[in-house]
């Protein structure tokens, strides 16, 4: 139910701010943030790259895109552990 004094709903401009967007710093490079988003995915599906639940399904790429932008961000896997290193 929404409850509002009149004919207009006023909503602050700061309910319409995105969460995420004010844990990120600004000054980061488009680049970095990509770079960020794929360790991140890359560590929610423990360093699997393709197949069902891996990570270029997540980010609807195909598997060799994504492992070229691997490539071009200098994210280093671990042969061991499966995991992103940093």
């Amino acid at each position: 139910m929404i409850l509002s004094r009149g004919p207009h709903l006023k909503i602050p401009k700061a309910e319409f701010q995105s969460r995420s967007m004010e844990e990120e710093p600004m000054e980061l490079s488009l680049e970095e943030m990509e770079r960020r988003h794929i360790l991140k995915i890359l560590k929610h599906t423990r360093g699997k790259i393709n197949g069902k639940g891996g990570a270029a399904e997540k980010l609807k790429l195909h598997p060799s895109t994504l492992r070229f932008r691997i490539k071009k961000l200098d994210i280093i896997m671990e042969r061991n552990s499966s995991k992103a290193v940093t």
